[in-house]
């Protein structure tokens, strides 16, 4: 009795509460006068700076940077099509990486009600280490649920062996460009994200398979 060749497709996907967080923040002012936005720029960013050098000091941030300062002048119209006085607008980015969830949300809550600071984002991740055990286990599971799956199809016309003829990625199974490929950890989630509450991160796997039953 010849073999049947059945292809299938496995999945699994895990959870993980974020360890690490970069906080981006904007600090802003605007003004008639160009100087005085600037020195208010820098008033306004002072109270930032001494906080991270607090938490820098304590440990509780890894790295921060605060960038270049951006200046752009605009003049408003009136509702009749009439110019304005110029108006002087002043930006820094900040950004600073915390390795606790905790200590991040704290500092957020700390500076938020400051007067000129925005807070636009935060991106929350894994550590490498982490992610990548993650990423192994979930790509083993999901192998693993591809094994069964054949399995069960193949009982149900009368086989009891399973051969595995092919595993890749999903999408990449019969290309004719494809070289042997094992099963990577993919997710839309898992690179990270940008609530400003740490979610959960969503780990997945999806592999394609070809066993041969017998």
């Amino acid at each position: 009795m010849s073999d049947v060749v059945i292809t299938v497709r496995g999945e699994d996907e895990e959870r993980v509460a974020p360890e690490l967080g970069t906080a981006h923040v904007v600090v802003r002012a605007e003004g008639a006068v160009r100087t005085e936005v600037v020195d208010a720029l820098t008033a306004l960013a002072a109270p930032v700076r001494a906080s991270l050098d607090a938490r820098e000091t304590s440990g509780a941030v890894g790295e921060w940077s605060i960038g270049r300062m951006a200046l752009h002048t605009e003049r408003p119209w009136t509702p009749t099509g009439e110019g304005t006085e110029p108006v002087h607008h002043a930006s820094l980015d900040v950004s600073a990486s915390f390795a606790d969830a905790g200590d991040l949300s704290e500092w957020l809550a700390e500076i938020s009600p400051w007067d000129g600071v925005e807070i636009s984002r935060v991106e929350w991740r894994l550590t490498a280490a982490t992610r990548a055990a993650v990423e192994r286990t979930v790509a083993a599971r999901a192998i693993r649920s591809a094994v069964a799956r054949a399995t069960a199809y193949a009982a149900a016309i009368g086989r009891d062996e399973v051969v595995p003829l092919e595993l890749a990625d999903a999408g990449l199974l019969g290309r004719s460009d494809d070289v042997a490929a094992f099963a990577k950890a993919v997710s839309a989630d898992g690179a990270g994200s940008t609530s400003l509450r740490p979610e959960d991160l969503v780990i997945g796997a999806v592999v394609e398979a070809r066993f041969a039953a017998r």
